[in-house]
């Protein structure tokens, strides 16, 4: 397993390009899909967490998959084999960077790359969407979001934490109407016993 969930994460890593958003179709992938490890519920969740947390979108939740699997020494194999070829890539093209930077062939494939980047990063989002079960009474939420975001230049840190907040009295207002059609059904079938 401590192999697996390292060469899993190292294969993500390696053959991912655009950035943590654009690994969540590959890690999506290997760990719901391939390798059982996570439902896609909790994927969705993960990502979530990992996107409310500091640091880089792809560790955090190689970190959270492999806490998950294997405790401590889990979370580091994954976050490892996650940076490792990032690292390995970056190191080599800092070394060489001179002698291409100026490439033709170079640029023009980077400008390839970028609209399937876009690709990679939407599918996810779709599919989260899905996962996550919004209709038409919560969908106004990722929308005001987007546009607080992009629009207006709020935080996303801010609206994370509001859309916390309002998840949080949402579960509040509807556990007390749960527990107060509980409690008077309760006493309704009292009444009809006796």
């Amino acid at each position: 397993m401590n192999f697996e969930l390292f060469t899993t994460f190292f294969k993500i890593g390696l053959f991912t390009l655009g950035g943590g958003y654009a690994m969540i179709p590959m890690i999506e992938q290997a760990v719901v899909e391939r390798n059982h490890w996570l439902k896609s519920e909790e994927m969705v969740d993960l990502i979530a967490i990992a996107q409310s947390c500091p640091g880089v979108f792809a560790v955090n939740i190689s970190i959270f998959v492999g806490n998950k699997l294997l405790g401590t020494r889990g979370a580091l194999l994954a976050a490892l084999g996650t940076v490792l070829p990032s690292f390995l890539i970056i190191l080599a093209i800092a070394m060489f960077f001179h002698s291409f930077q100026d490439n033709r062939v170079v640029a023009a494939i980077f400008r390839g790359i970028r609209p399937a980047v876009v690709a990679l990063i939407a599918v996810p989002t779709l599919r989260m969407a899905l996962t996550a079960k919004i209709n038409r009474r919560t969908v106004w939420i990722p929308i005001v979001a987007t546009l607080l975001i992009w629009l207006m230049g709020v935080s996303p840190i801010w609206v994370v934490l509001a859309a916390a907040f309002g998840g949080w009295l949402y579960g509040r207002r509807t556990q007390g109407k749960s527990q107060k059609k509980k409690a008077t059904n309760s006493v309704e079938a009292k009444k009809n016993g006796r």
